[in-house]
């Protein structure tokens, strides 16, 4: 039997593959980076599986989340205008307009995987025109793609991206309403060593980016029946019946857990959490309380119902909420942020701390990872696996 031939040692992993050495085998975003970005300047945040990001209102909480959400939109190749569609709110307030009137932004991210780390930055031009004027994608110190805005008059920007061998870099226009990085599998051909090191650098950063699933429910839109539809959780959480009618006929398991979990932070006892059909087209979420009563969910608090929602979050996946889906790479390969916003809002002690211990054992498993904005993380110091970022009030 002929032995398999061993890996060439220039061909780097794909970023769904497990990488010798230890590298973790799924992308995932490890820094932000906010360098000019609404109420924050040369800021990088540090980002583990469980993430809190605390401090007072106006420090900067929820535009870092902002900053994330746009990242992962851009990286699944959505056009700016699309991703930000206020893109004033997103300059610094005091940033001045340089001598042609312009006004703009920084952020980007680091995301780790077989690849190793890789740095993505990216400026964005704000006013007059909004367009991306410059981007850059490092590993180890290498530039691997670099793009500049030469001519304002064109709706391009020059991009030069790594090749190696006897032509070091190869150029050519890139649009400047859509992330370079993105758009590098179309245009790089992976024949060349530094080819295949741009492509898999590339490859891991949007596959790390994507997934993003921003959720903040908001109560009053839960209590009312909804009309049954597609079975996807919205980031307000608005079709939690719907969601639930789904769910508990296609995992049991899962479901069972969800009830566990609603048990535990709801008041009065829980047998069941379910849907039935109201009217034409029509579901309404229910608890069955085991003793032949059945509470609408209308008659909860706004704790009960934002818990249950998170929860239902957590233990659920890509193909349960409204997320970007890079359906090219495994279920089993990728993983799922869940950005938070307010995350304690309306919980009490007891309820936020038995949340946050479900998402301590949903993101240890690796498929999940949470990013939550806090007023105040004191009280999470017991869980462990917590990492909390304090940031202050400019």
């Amino acid at each position: 039997m002929t032995a398999p031939s061993p890996p060439r040692p220039d061909t780097p992993p794909s970023p769904g593959t497990p990488a010798p050495g230890g590298r973790p085998g799924r992308p995932r975003i490890t820094e932000l980076l906010l360098s000019a970005f609404a109420g924050h300047r040369g800021v990088t945040l540090p980002l583990g599986p469980l993430t809190l990001l605390a401090g007072p209102s106006g420090s900067g909480k929820t535009s870092a989340l902002r900053a994330y959400e746009a990242l992962a939109r851009l990286g699944g190749g959505a056009e700016l205008a699309e991703t930000f569609p206020e893109p004033a709110a997103c300059v610094p307030e005091r940033a001045r307009a340089d001598a042609q009137h312009r006004r703009g932004f920084r952020l980007g991210c680091t995301a780790d995987g077989p690849a190793g780390p890789v740095r993505l930055e990216v400026a964005v031009q704000a006013e007059p025109e909004l367009r991306i004027v410059g981007e850059r994608l490092t590993a180890n110190g290498l530039v691997l793609l670099e793009t500049a805005l030469r001519d304002p008059r064109r709706r391009t920007v020059q991009a030069a991206w790594h090749t190696a061998g006897g032509t070091p870099v190869t150029r050519g226009p890139l649009p400047d309403d859509r992330l370079g990085t993105a758009l590098l599998p179309l245009r790089v051909a992976g024949r060349t060593p530094g080819q295949r090191r741009v492509l898999a650098a590339a490859e891991q950063m949007v596959v790390a980016l994507r997934s993003a699933f921003s959720c903040d429910p908001r109560p009053e839109r839960m209590r009312d029946p909804v009309p049954a539809g597609t079975g996807r959780l919205l980031g307000g959480c608005d079709n939690l019946a719907d969601v639930l009618w789904r769910t508990r006929v296609e995992c049991g398991r899962r479901h069972a857990l969800l009830v566990d979990a609603v048990r535990a932070g709801c008041a009065g006892p829980v047998a069941d959490l379910f849907a039935e059909p109201y009217g034409s087209g029509m579901v309404r979420a229910l608890l069955d309380r085991g003793d032949g009563t059945r509470t609408e969910l209308r008659r909860l608090g706004d704790g009960e119902l934002r818990y249950a929602a998170l929860a239902l979050v957590l233990l659920t996946g890509p193909g349960v909420l409204e997320v970007d889906e890079p359906g090219e790479v495994p279920d089993a390969l990728r993983t799922l942020t869940v950005l938070a916003d307010g995350l304690d809002r309306a919980l009490d002690p007891d309820q936020r701390t038995r949340l946050l211990h479900l998402a301590a054992r949903m993101c240890e498993r690796g498929h999940i990872r949470l990013i939550g904005a806090v007023s105040d993380a004191s009280w999470a110091a017991a869980v462990t696996g917590a990492t909390v970022v304090h940031l202050d009030r400019d």
